[in-house]
């Protein structure tokens, strides 16, 4: 009839019903065929964010949030409901859904109050529930609160976007959008899932808590209604509308998103590519870190498969993998590659699965300021990343413990069934190392003591494709060493890292943490979180041999989710938790050159850093014998008394970085060589008096630079700290920016920077300075090399917004396109070991 017609979506009823013919079969199909037919019809598609495939429609344009508008203050809507300002409020919205629901008021963390949408007038709530009114008008609602619980649908999502509430949500099966409109909100930072069974049972207290960590950062138009009118009004005087100009890509990439989506195993997620849904400037293009699993509607069942005898997820979706994961192996689901295959089927027999099992999680960390010099006692602030370690351990007496072919062979050739350790770590293919390590425990013991540090370092070095395995059971020695604990059953461990290795990222650390986490509550060891990422630290230093300092092992252990950890390095010492302004955010960007702590570059440098310690301890020594002979002070305007006490203290100096910038400068540069041989050190200083390094007589060490840095870094890392809490604004982002840009050019002077981490900082101050000579505010302000250096990650510092992370997606581009290597992201935080605790688990009998 000549009638115009046009199509506003984010979904269309082909693809919807398509999930039931997948299911029931094909005699159906022509229907799905007939409404796509009829979609082909439509003159124009105006297609919401958060869409899924659509291929039916021949011309398509992109429009912006639709979302209704508010009317009222949240100050008006909290004092209309009686709401004090500072209550954390919750609203409970599952439209569309039946009401009726039984709230108790101990599902809610302490002061919390929840609002109850949809609520009939017989049902009965807990005094901290208040049922709204039928007409309340949703969006001042959800405005006026902090949280929602509730189910993804497009107006849901679109109005915690616009108005940045974050949301914990409960899936949905045979829903087939939701898994597009989750991608959208996961992108911005704004969700978080509760399972089922969590959300039945009034498990609600760890998600809503971990949802106020969120940090929603949508800052994209919520003008889509205009829009859309604009549209409608010139398409219905006749107006031709602009078509869409990649009709025939774009019908492609929803046919292909279509099938695929179609062909999966009935109600099981396949991920959404990269390249969908969200364009180049929205997504990262690039890669984040593998660790972020795609959750999976199949997940939740697999929680039902465990009793969680102790600990709860935390909302942490890697953590629910990790459960997936165990619950894959006792039903000996092993589709995998021909070495994942070989790391599942050994793991599959690993665990006794009648027995319990207890699990650690530790997190990786982003270096932020801090780096190197913790070793010579500087203040550094590290965030605790969202890529974790996961670690499943289990004790068993040796004659119940389920023993692989080759150990049980081994243990009858040496006449007895000796305690036993045996370890599979996953994702060994990607390292070129041997998936499974085993030993006797009494390879631990040299008679009635312990092994030495050194033999164990020996130990583990004679198959360099087991020597991980040093990260892992070194903790049990050390535990042996230091605390005396007494190993007498046989421990089977399962490691699964998302933290990638060589990266800059602590992934051993996580490692270390993760396991001595899960021995301590196996045993029943109640370490502190601070003793025990010392202990960590040791394994590393003399298990492993690599002469790392505290500062990765106490992020992972001490950190907490949306903080930084300040912490004076002397030797660990955690001066508080300093919260990350809002407007403000970190990311981790990875320049594909392989860092480690155990390499050349990082170890002589700290040499270096001793040999100038030491020289500036014998410089301030003959000070005070000067000053003691003499009747005038030396090298001081000071009183003579205070002069010497100065002088005294820098003569007995522990930590480097006591040693404020002024006073290094008048006193002890001038004296510091830019380097020196390892022979001539030893003949006039003796030693260097670093126990986790040796001085080489051969060769030549860089001294004054790597010298400088720490004491720097050290007031460079004070500033930062201060200026965190200043007022947030651009000049309070580009000082702490110069400050990482400083840090960084001080790395180089020591020779721990490499091409790649400097051609990414250069990046990102041409981001910065083509923004400036436009005339307009930059979105990113600094970067740096951080942890050990010589490659691995930077760290970015911008505003939380979204055109910082299109200026992120540019970069890993831009360095793409010169090198060929796509930067990981690291993008997210979460809790340290200690906050995450523990889980004990057991299979569930049907």
């Amino acid at each position: 009839m000549g009638v115009r017609s046009v199509c506003i979506a984010n979904f269309s009823w082909d693809f919807i019903y398509a999930e039931y013919i997948m299911e029931a079969g094909y005699h159906d199909r022509s229907i799905v065929w007939q409404i796509a037919e009829d979609y082909a019809h439509c003159d124009i598609l105006l297609r919401l964010p958060g869409y899924g495939p659509m291929p039916a429609f021949r011309n398509v344009i992109d429009v912006p949030l639709v979302v209704r508008g508010l009317r009222k203050s949240r100050s008006e809507v909290r004092k209309e409901l009686g709401l004090e300002e500072n209550a954390k409020v919750l609203v409970f919205n599952f439209g569309g859904q039946p009401a009726g629901w039984k709230l108790k008021q101990e599902w809610l963390p302490d002061g919390w109050i929840c609002l109850v949408c949809g609520a009939s007038n017989s049902q009965d709530v807990p005094p901290n529930f208040i049922k709204l009114a039928k007409d309340a008008y949703t969006p001042d609602v959800l405005a006026a609160s902090d949280c929602m619980l509730g189910k993804i649908g497009y107006g849901a999502a679109s109005e915690v976007l616009a108005y940045k509430l974050p949301l914990v949500f409960v899936r949905r099966d045979y829903f087939n959008e939701e898994p597009f409109l989750r991608n959208l909100l996961e992108h911005y930072q704004n969700s978080i899932e509760m399972i089922r069974s969590d959300f039945l049972t009034g498990h609600w207290k760890p998600y809503l808590l971990r949802a106020l960590t969120l940090r929603p950062c949508y800052n994209g138009p919520i003008n889509g209604g205009e829009v859309v009118a604009q549209i409608l009004q010139d398409t219905a005087i006749g107006k031709e509308c602009i078509s869409d100009k990649f009709s025939g890509a774009r019908r492609l990439q929803d046919a292909i998103v279509s099938g695929y989506q179609r062909q999966r195993a009935p109600g099981r997620d396949v991920r959404i590519p990269d390249w969908y849904s969200l364009s180049e400037t929205e997504t990262g293009a690039g890669p984040t870190s593998k660790n972020v699993a795609i959750n999976e509607t199949a997940a939740s069942r697999c929680f039902e498969d465990f009793e969680i005898l102790h600990g709860d997820l935390q909302g942490l979706t890697d953590t629910m993998d990790f459960l997936k994961s165990l619950s894959e192996l006792n039903r000996n689901i092993l589709e995998s590659s021909e070495k994942q295959y070989q790391e599942r089927t050994a793991a599959s027999v690993l665990f006794d699965w009648e027995k319990e099992i207890y699990i650690a999680r530790a997190p990786g960390r982003l270096d932020v300021m801090g780096g190197i010099a913790d070793y010579s006692g500087s203040l550094v602030l590290q965030m605790p990343l969202r890529e974790a370690c996961h670690v499943a351990l289990q004790r068993n007496h040796p004659t119940k413990q389920n023993l692989w072919k080759h150990t049980r062979a081994r243990q009858l050739e040496n006449a007895g069934l000796a305690p036993v350790i045996q370890i599979v770590s996953f994702g060994s293919e990607l390292s070129n190392r041997a998936p499974t390590f085993d030993m006797g425990l009494s390879d631990f013991m040299d008679g009635e003591k312990p092994i030495s540090y050194e033999k164990a370092r020996e130990f583990f070095c004679q198959n360099p494709s087991q020597k991980w395995a040093a990260y892992v059971a070194g903790t049990i020695l050390v535990l042996m060493t230091e605390l005396g604990v007494q190993f007498t059953d046989s421990i089977s461990i399962l490691v699964s890292s998302a933290v990638p290795e060589g990266k800059g990222v602590s992934s051993s650390a996580s490692v270390e943490v993760a396991t001595m986490s899960a021995i301590a509550s196996a045993y029943g060891l109640n370490i502190n979180p601070r003793d025990l990422a010392l202990l960590c630290q040791k394994v590393e230093n003399h298990v492993v041999g690599a002469p790392c300092g505290v500062m990765d092992q106490m992020a992972s252990a001490c950190g907490e989710a949306n903080k930084l950890l300040a912490m004076v390095c002397q030797p660990a010492e955690v001066k508080e938790l300093v919260s990350i302004p809002t407007h403000m955010r970190f990311w981790g960007l990875d320049s594909g050159i392989r860092h480690s702590v155990g390499g050349g570059d990082y170890g002589s440098v700290r040499v270096g850093t001793y040999m100038g310690r030491k020289m500036i301890k014998c410089a301030a020594s003959d000070l005070v014998s000067e000053s003691l002979a003499s009747e005038a002070p030396v090298e001081s305007g000071c009183h003579k008394e205070n002069a010497t006490g100065l002088l005294k203290s820098e003569a007995a100096l522990e930590y480097l970085c006591n040693i404020p910038p002024h006073r290094y400068e008048a006193a002890y540069a001038k004296d510091i060589p830019e380097a020196i041989s390892g022979d001539a050190f030893l003949e006039k200083y003796g030693d260097h008096n670093d126990t986790v390094t040796v001085i080489d007589p051969k060769r030549s060490y860089s001294v004054k630079a790597p010298t400088r840095h720490p004491i720097y870094e050290n007031f460079r890392v004070e500033t930062f700290k201060t200026l965190l809490a200043a007022g947030s604004t651009d000049e309070q982002l580009s000082a702490l920016g110069e400050l990482m840009y400083q840090c960084h050019n001080s790395y180089s002077a020591c020779g721990l920077g490499s091409d790649g981490t400097d051609r990414l900082v250069n990046l990102v101050q041409e981001m910065q300075h083509r923004t400036i000579s436009k005339g307009g505010s930059p979105s990113l302000f600094g970067a740096k090399i951080t942890g050990g250096g010589s490659g691995g990650t930077i760290c970015v510092i911008g505003k939380n917004c979204s055109r910082s992370s299109e200026e992120i997606v540019e970069i890993q581009q831009r360095y793409k396109a010169a090198t060929g290597y796509l930067p990981i992201l690291f993008d997210g935080l979460s809790p340290g070991a200690a906050k995450f605790g523990y889980l004990k688990i057991r299979w569930r009998h049907s």
